[in-house]
């Protein structure tokens, strides 16, 4: 792994030669040793096609393209930093929490739409997040950004994760979603908007949850 958490806010990466990185612009705290950082303007591992896909997708978080030989602390705005390990599976994540990951991983986006039909389209609205979502693939690591910190909370065949959509950060492995009404407790106790929502995610891999309602 890549990543060193120095404390919950801050991450230092080792970068080698002939290996990449990519991070958010502005997200370099520090560094030692010989290590560019370069405007990203293809898109990163996914090439024109992928950036033209974020941008669609209204996935405009400029990147930076990481090399050389040393050590880059990264951190951004104070936010809680949660390191995500990929074996092979496939990272979904909002573009704006993305910190910094592996230039091994394959990037793309994808219509949000097509987990859980109309009700995902509808997951887009109430979150203030895009219709579209990036997704992260292969084998490396995801730093991600969050407020409050970070849980991550397994997700079995047949026993799903019920999430409120503010307070969703990421998912990965075989999982789909769903939104669904849920006028509970919080209603109830006045802190809901007067349209309160569940995200139901199901299948088998993992969500990870952070400790606010709060956008980035």
């Amino acid at each position: 792994m890549p990543f060193r958490e120095i404390n919950s806010k801050m991450v230092e990466a080792t970068v080698v030669p002939g290996q990449r990185m990519f991070s958010q612009r502005g997200a370099m705290l520090a560094y030692r040793g010989d290590v560019t950082f370069t405007p990203n303007t293809a898109g990163g591992q996914g090439g024109l096609m992928s950036m033209i896909g974020r941008r669609a997708a209204g996935e405009a978080t400029p990147l930076m393209t990481v090399e050389g030989s040393g050590t880059v602390m990264f951190g951004h705005g104070g936010h809680h930093i949660q390191v995500i390990a990929l074996t092979g599976d496939t990272l979904y994540v909002e573009a704006d929490r993305l910190l910094a990951f592996d230039g091994t991983l394959e990037q793309g986006t994808m219509f949000m739409g097509s987990q859980g039909g109309v009700m995902g389209m509808v997951r887009g609205q109430v979150t203030g997040q895009g219709l579209f979502t990036t997704t992260l693939k292969g084998h490396g690591s995801v730093a991600v950004m969050a407020h409050g910190g970070v849980i991550e909370l397994p997700i079995v065949s047949g026993r799903p994760v019920h999430v409120d959509p503010q307070a969703y950060v990421a998912h990965h492995g075989d999982v789909r979603n769903k939104l669904s009404t849920a006028l509970g407790w919080r209603d109830m106790v006045g802190r809901g908007s007067g349209e309160a929502f569940q995200l139901e995610l199901s299948g088998s891999g993992a969500v990870y949850v952070q400790a606010s309602e709060e956008k980035l």
